[in-house]
């Protein structure tokens, strides 16, 4: 009886260590790591040959590294809004370039990926870069500060409100401001400034990093900013601090929730302006502080990895490593970026960049890794960011309903290279259609270059038609000696953009 007695308890022990054990088989963790500003030509996996980013190189190597991936947008706000909605954010008329004072623009009601996988039991989290708004458009920073992540889907939220240079330059936890003095509370303003606080426009004796355009209002930390800020001097961030503070928030997520389903996302700022890598990375590439700070960001990665190891988690987690658009490097502040670019190429062979139509603007590196259950490759397949939600619903078997993320898991996973047929990109609310190797971009009005930053917007009197495959850097406009081609796509896009897609008077095919 003893016997029987003891193995029944030994059956049921092993019953219930399986049945604990047993979510984890079905239910992956997710990590999405999200870098800012980092072209398609950025990383040595991707061709540079004047950086080393041996990090990356060694998690591309070992997954699936995509040659055609692309962010839904070719700015941050929009692109964020897009691959956590799985929506295009032209369908969002707010999901636009935001400032640190802006309402949140993702409906609370609306389905995001961390909403999704919290009816699974995931736990999840957001580190780092938001900048898809906050509050309903008053915010007091010195109180509880909703909605925001948390009221979208996300359990725990560690973030900046907007950019790294914009106000408030102050880290948000859970919807409270981190280390906020109630005596010295917070006040923002993007109209006007407060009386007394010295500007970048006005006090340049006090900065330590010089503006170009744009960013020259109050000053944190030496650094001109874009917006006014007064008060709060205990809570502002170390600029110099900030990739190490995320990454030591983001590894202590994954040790405290190893034990139970997790999704995070890690939005690091790197390579965004300003530029202010550690002490130890200055110098690290020979490129300036944009190539010291993708030196950097390879390195948390790199440390975020080891974390994941040494908790046992790599085997058990997917891992999805992208950009929010493509590279810009001129982006406000005189930084050396253009000076010491030398042979880099940013964009790799890509035509534009950040703000642009043009393919830099959009396609990015895009990595997907899993030790054990993803086999090295290289994939062409065309393959969008808002496609990650309706694929991590058929990862976890959870039903998703988002209007434009389709499901690429096979692709994702390698197992397929059936990419998507057609995707619309955007810039700055205009849009452009790829479909196959070939991209259509409709005539638009404005200058064809931004000054400001060197780069060419994709904007022109005329239809753009290109066939990428034989290419790839746009020199070669085929809109007019295949005029049936450009019909067809013409066609294409205006049924699947609305005919209101455009800024220009010139809505004829000519």
């Amino acid at each position: 009886m003893n016997k029987i007695l003891i193995s029944s308890l030994a059956l049921a022990s092993l019953a219930a260590c399986i049945g604990e054990k047993a979510p984890h088989k079905q239910n992956p963790n997710v990590v999405v790591i999200y870098l800012d500003d980092l072209g398609f030509g950025d990383i040595s996996a991707y061709g540079a040959t004047e950086l080393s980013t041996p990090n990356l190189d060694a998690i591309a190597s070992s997954g699936v590294r995509f040659t055609d991936a692309h962010a839904t947008s070719a700015t941050c706000t929009p692109s964020r809004y897009g691959i956590i909605t799985g929506v295009y954010p032209w369908r969002n008329k707010d999901a636009n370039i935001l400032p640190g004072t802006a309402p949140l623009i993702i409906d609370t009601a609306q389905v995001t990926i961390p909403k999704m996988l919290k009816k699974l039991g995931y736990h999840t989290g957001i580190v780092g870069k938001w900048h898809m708004g906050l509050g309903t458009g008053v915010v007091d920073w010195n109180q509880h500060i909703s909605p925001g992540p948390n009221e979208v889907g996300f359990d725990y939220s560690y973030i900046m409100a907007a950019t790294q240079d914009r106000v408030p330059t102050v880290y948000i936890e859970n919807g409270n401001v981190v280390n906020l003095d109630p005596n010295d509370p917070i006040e923002v303003s993007y109209s006007s400034n407060f009386e007394g606080e010295p500007t970048g426009r006005d006090n340049p004796e006090l900065l330590t990093m010089k503006w170009h355009h744009g960013h020259n209002n109050s000053i944190v930390n030496g650094i001109p900013r874009i917006g006014f800020m007064k008060g709060g001097e205990s809570a502002k961030w170390t600029d110099t601090e900030m990739a190490g503070n995320f990454l030591e928030k983001a590894q202590t997520y994954v040790k405290l929730h190893k034990d139970e389903p997790f999704f995070l996302y890690y939005a690091m700022q790197q390579p965004h302006v300003p530029r202010t890598p550690n002490p130890r990375f200055v110098g690290a590439s020979g490129l300036g502080p944009r190539g010291d700070v993708i030196v950097e960001a390879d390195w948390c990665i790199g440390e975020f990895m080891k974390t994941l190891e040494e908790e046992g988690l790599l085997e058990n987690t997917w891992i999805v490593i992208s950009s929010d658009n493509g590279p810009v490097l001129n982006d406000g502040y005189y930084d050396d970026a253009v000076e010491k670019l030398g042979n880099h190429k940013p964009g790799g062979p890509l035509r534009g960049g950040k703000y642009s139509l043009f393919e830099a603007g959009t396609r990015v590196p895009f990595i997907t890794y899993w030790k054990g259950k993803i086999e090295p490759k290289v994939s062409d397949a065309l393959v969008c960011q808002i496609d990650l939600l309706a694929s991590i619903a058929d990862l976890v078997g959870a039903s998703q309903t988002a209007t434009d993320s389709q499901n690429k898991l096979d692709v994702f996973m390698g197992k397929s290279e059936e990419g998507r047929e057609t995707l619309i990109l955007e810039a700055t609310s205009r849009t452009a259609l790829r479909e196959g190797d070939w991209l259509m971009i409709p005539p638009y009005e404005g200058p064809a270059v931004n000054t400001m930053v060197n780069i060419e917007l994709g904007n022109s009197e005329e239809f753009q038609l290109y066939n990428l495959k034989e290419d790839i850097g746009q020199q070669n406009n085929l809109a007019q000696e295949m005029r049936e081609k450009l019909d067809e796509m013409m066609s294409k896009f205006i049924s699947l953009r609305g005919e209101n897609y455009t800024n220009t008077k010139q809505l004829e095919l000519k």
